[in-house]
């Protein structure tokens, strides 16, 4: 009997700490992001980095103009891309400044 009872707490300890975890990710998922470009650093982005790139992970240079990340919707515009035409992060691909 005490076994039966130790397992059932065992799988409701289990079953609740799971939920509260989907609950999170959940939540996360729904927050309100946007792309911005020229922000990541090289290696670091989350998709599309250009021509001969694939997606995740393949930016050849830290703030390249064409490679995005996933950031807070509207914080994109005031992070910092030295790269960037105004100096801070884009909502579209540009070219990198000299």
């Amino acid at each position: 009997m005490k076994k039966n009872t130790t397992a059932g707490l065992l799988a409701l300890s289990l079953g609740s700490i799971l939920a509260g975890a989907s609950t999170s990710a959940l939540a996360e998922a729904g927050a309100k992001t946007e792309k911005c470009f020229g922000v990541s650093l090289k290696g670091k982005n989350d998709c599309k980095a250009g021509a001969g790139t694939t997606c995740a992970g393949t930016s050849r240079m830290d703030y390249q103009g064409n490679a995005w990340k996933m950031v807070p919707a509207g914080s994109c515009i005031t992070m910092k891309s030295s790269t960037s035409p105004t100096g801070y992060g884009q909502l579209d691909a540009f070219k990198e400044k000299a």
